[in-house]
């Protein structure tokens, strides 16, 4: 069976698991096997998704599954981005009930992060539908890579996005399982559907940490639309590169003025 939910399109045998390790076949159908399956749940500073520019001071409840469509080797959530882990369940009106009942503690709704959200679609789509129905916001944190048509249907119930721009090349995205053509795609669309969107650029030694590359980060963002906020994030040893050394500062100041002379908001992260 071929699974369609992302640029992939895994041919997946019985039994078997496509890329992300979320979904699988089982009795000739693909299904989420991370379903209502829940690694993390905290009510966060909505400023630490990040987002910087919508609806700050207020707090998110952020929840996680397993499973992830890419293979970055500095993924700091690599314990649960690459397979089934031990976690709780929970049903989507579990999760609701859980977001109406923190609403005393400021939050204002539901953050799907943590591992890849868009692996888990079916999940997102009903506990997003929920949300909307009582009164919450939707908040997604994603790599992007996620079809198109369930992006566009996705956006009916999602309030905001943060979405990581990891690299402006095509086949730096390919080296890590990526599809520049549809994340952007998918970026473009949601700036269009009206929605708030906020980029996130992990600046990672000897990947993306040259000029050539951010300059063309910047020009896609600054031709779609100079208003849209960029956080441009420092790395720090994580995942398949713990013995890496931080992305050096002078970069990240370079990288920022960089940013700012085309575009209008600007936010580093871990200086």
């Amino acid at each position: 069976m071929i699974c369609s939910n992302c640029s992939h399109n895994c041919d997946i045998p019985e039994g078997m698991t496509g890329v992300c390790h979320a979904r699988s076949v089982r009795g000739g159908k693909v299904v989420p096997d991370n379903y209502g399956k829940v690694t993390s749940l905290a009510l966060d500073p909505i400023e630490k998704k990040p987002l910087a520019m919508f609806n700050p001071g207020t707090r998110i409840l952020s929840v996680g599954s397993y499973g992830c469509n890419m293979r970055c080797m500095w993924c700091q959530n690599d314990s649960i981005s690459r397979g089934p882990v031990e976690c709780d369940s929970l049903t989507s009106e579990e999760l609701i009930a859980i977001a109406c009942d923190t609403r005393s503690r400021g939050n204002i709704g539901i953050a799907y992060t943590y591992n890849e959200p868009s692996v888990g679609y079916e999940y997102v789509l009903d506990c997003a539908r929920l949300a909307k129905d009582n009164g919450l916001v939707n908040v997604m944190v994603t790599n992007g890579m996620l079809s198109r048509d369930r992006f566009d249907e996705l956006i009916r119930y999602m309030d905001a996005y943060n979405i990581d721009l990891k690299t402006g090349k095509a086949d730096r995205y390919a080296s890590i399982g990526g599809d520049l053509d549809l994340i952007f795609g998918n970026i473009r669309s949601a700036v269009e559907h009206g929605r708030h969107v906020e980029l996130t650029t992990l600046v990672v030694p000897g990947f993306n940490d040259d000029e050539d590359d951010f300059s063309a980060i910047i020009s896609m963002i600054a031709g779609l639309d100079p208003k849209i906020p960029l956080h441009i994030t420092r790395f720090f040893p994580a995942g398949m590169m713990k013995t890496a050394m931080p992305t050096e500062l002078d970069i990240m100041y370079r990288f920022r003025d960089m940013a700012l002379a085309r575009l209008d908001n600007v936010f580093l992260g871990n200086v």
